[in-house]
């Protein structure tokens, strides 16, 4: 209830109405179909049937709406949290709209259909086959229009019955597209919440929008800057890997992954208070975001090998197992001459200040990085595909800038029309002996032509036997499709970075510009063999999408990842030692027809692990081996950092086996293995978790 003032005064009796404060309640649970009756039946047997059918409605019911368009908001949009229950009578769904101060969220949103506020129960009631549409707006964005009430967030939902004019205008808000259906929203936002409005003519929005804006086109910068009706960002579903029972699968084998974007993404979100996807938390991408200080290597092959064994951190009856490659590092000077193909999105997606402009400038330090004997061409997409710079020469920086600087966004979204030509045009200038690599930068909300993410992977899978390399650049939020590009970098030999600021794209085109454009080895793969008369279970933290079959390692067919010139690579693994009760393995009967018998003569050892490569132009692959023995050592400076950055991302993630450790352990950690951090990386990551 609000608070209420009243004046006493000489009274002795005092009247105080209380009224409602819908915005201060914890949660509210709201039953969404009826109740169980209560009557009594003369036969039980006739009760027990009757409440096994009313139970059974009942969880077709929820089967059918737990489906359907109101809970695909979870994962959908940012910061909404959905709870389906599990079918039960009485069981309703209850969604939640976390604030940007809560990364657990508790609040029931308002509710808004076809215009109008409703009870919670309304929307629940609603029928699926009648809900064509469901948008999220949460934090200023919705108490700009709908005041305190929406304190928690609002939830839009537009039936088949809502009224669409055929010639309903485009709303562009913050470089976001508005649906059409949710027009009403954009039409009611206060002018004091809008800083530019500009309105295009049919002809003029259709030519410089595309087909969705053929009705005409305004086009709205908010003071805010980040105005959002709802998140439509995908990720690839992750399923956090288990422990494994040494004695029945002592072999663990997967790809190496260079990958950052994850954390800066992460970062990203953090910085807006928006609610963490627990799929966009990719621990190993977290993990090699940091460069450690492992020794170059000396020996005839381009990476060195690293193991450290330390207690657990978070854990006392387990140990943690660091795997580590430090690739080498060439100067510019040393690196073959590049072809380059910048694949640019210019589509009207693309518009917002975070992704064309912030694009262009990033590709300008990648440019003054350029030598004479490089050669530079830009193909964009958008409705279409086409090349606005020629093979160029990297010592005519002006031209290069220039052609970017006339970059506009605009049109739909030609993806793989964009990859077609970049290939080609890479294939046609083919340097032998020297880098040849495509660069694609967008927020990869491709929607015409080949555009799903099955259609990319065998798409970008036929153009890699060209021998041309993959860089991928992610830009901007709301739309941002992570899925697809990390399909693409898999997929093409390549990598995958996300750019947020001009600092993330100073660290990507220029700190470690050698190891974004610079593969110095191909097809990397890992094998660790556990030793179970030491280790009776494992777990690889992280690395799930990047698993490999036992058998694939040493099939030259199969694809890995890539190194390149200066970059670390960081595997960590749990370990559980035999003879230790642990709550993470379950009793299993013995086998009647398999022995397994221990070897004795190798009882010093703990694994061993085994490395794969192919050189940049090679076919056939190059194997390494590295024996750790059972020595457990004081944790060094790297690995505590690794370990910290792990622990939280394990923490981001919810997963099960960080066993509530705090905070405070994550900074702790970090704390010890800030090291020599001169680029202050390190310190950012302990920064926001000390305030």
């Amino acid at each position: 209830m609000k608070t209420t003032t009243k004046v006493v005064g000489q009274s002795k009796i005092i009247n105080v109405a209380l009224e409602e404060d819908s915005a201060r309640l914890e949660e509210i649970v709201v039953v969404a179909y009826g109740s169980i009756s209560g009557r009594n039946y003369s036969s039980l047997s006739q009760a027990q049937l009757k409440r096994r059918k009313q139970k059974a409605y009942h969880n077709r019911l929820a089967s059918e709406i737990n489906g359907k368009s109101i809970v695909n908001l979870q994962g959908q949009a940012a910061g909404v949290n959905v709870n389906k229950g599990l079918g039960e009578p009485k069981k309703s769904i209850q969604i939640r709209v976390r604030g940007t101060n809560s990364l657990t969220g508790s609040k029931e949103p308002l509710y808004v259909i076809d215009g109008r506020s409703v009870k919670s129960n309304s929307v629940k009631q609603l029928d699926p086959k009648n809900i064509k549409s469901v948008s999220v707006l949460k934090d200023a964005n919705a108490t700009a229009l709908y005041g305190s009430r929406a304190a928690s967030g609002v939830v839009v939902v537009t039936t088949n019955k809502a009224k669409v004019k055929n010639e309903d205008l485009l709303y562009i808000v913050d470089g976001m597209p508005i649906k059409k259906e949710v027009n009403f929203i954009i039409e009611n936002l206060p002018k004091n919440q809008i800083e530019i409005k500009n309105k295009y003519s049919k002809a003029e929005a259709r030519r410089k929008f595309g087909n969705i804006a053929k009705n005409g086109c305004v086009v709205i910068t908010t003071h805010q800057g980040n105005f959002r009706i709802n998140s439509n960002e995908t990720y690839t579903v992750i399923e956090e890997n288990s422990f494994e029972r040494t004695t029945l699968s002592p072999l663990s084998t997967f790809s190496i992954d260079v990958d950052k974007a994850s954390y800066s993404n992460v970062r990203r979100m953090i910085n807006n208070g928006e609610t963490i996807q627990p799929d966009a938390v990719k621990i190993e991408e977290m993990v090699n975001y940091f460069n450690y200080d492992y020794p170059q290597p000396t020996h005839e092959h381009p990476f060195s090998i690293n193991t450290e064994v330390v207690k657990t951190p978070w854990h006392q009856n387990t140990n943690l197992v660091r795997i580590a490659l430090q690739g080498k590092t060439y100067t510019n000077k040393e690196l073959p001459a590049s072809n380059l193909t910048f694949l640019i999105d210019v589509s009207g997606s693309m518009s917002s200040h975070n992704k064309l402009p912030l694009l262009k400038s990033a590709f300008k330090l990648l440019v003054n990085q350029l030598r004479k004997q490089d050669k530079v061409s830009i193909v964009v997409y958008a409705g279409a595909a086409g090349v606005v710079l020629e093979p160029t020469s990297g010592n005519r920086k002006e031209l290069i800038i220039n052609a970017l600087d006339k970059l506009n966004a605009g049109g739909s979204t030609a993806g793989g029309a964009g990859i077609e030509l970049a290939y080609k045009l890479a294939e046609k200038n083919f340097k032998k002996n020297g880098n040849n690599r495509v660069i694609l930068a967008t927020d990869g909300d491709f929607n015409v032509g080949a555009s799903t993410d099955k259609a990319m992977e065998i798409l970008i899978e036929e153009k890699r036997k060209s021998g041309v390399f993959l860089s991928v650049l992610g830009f901007g939020y709301g739309n941002y499709k992570d899925s697809k590009l990390e399909t693409l970098a898999d997929k093409g030999n390549g990598n995958h970075a996300y750019i947020d600021t001009m600092q993330e794209a100073n660290k990507v085109f220029g700190k470690e510009f050698g190891g974004t454009l610079y593969t110095i080895a191909k097809d990397v793969k890992i094998q660790v063999e556990f030793n179970p008369k030491k280790v009776q279970a494992y777990r690889l933290i992280g690395y799930e999408n990047r698993l490999l079959n036992d058998e694939d390692f040493i099939d030259d067919t199969k694809d890995a990842g890539e190194l390149g010139s200066g970059h670390t690579v960081t595997a960590l693994y749990e370990i559980v030692p035999v003879g230790v009760d642990t709550e993470y393995l379950k009793n299993v009967s013995n086998l009647k027809y398999t022995e397994t018998k221990m070897v004795n003569k190798y009882s010093d050892e703990l694994f061993t692990v085994k490395f794969r490569y192919k050189k940049p132009d090679a076919l056939k692959s190059i194997e390494m081996v590295h024996i750790q023995n059972t020595e457990i050592i004081k944790a060094s400076t790297d690995m505590n950092f690794a370990s910290a950055v792990a622990l939280f991302g394990m923490q981001l993630r919810q997963s099960q086996y960080f066993n509530n450790a705090s905070v405070d352990t994550v900074i702790e950690l970090a704390e010890k293995g800030r090291g020599n951090d001169n680029a202050g990386y390190r310190a950012e990551f302990i920064g926001p978790k000390n305030s």
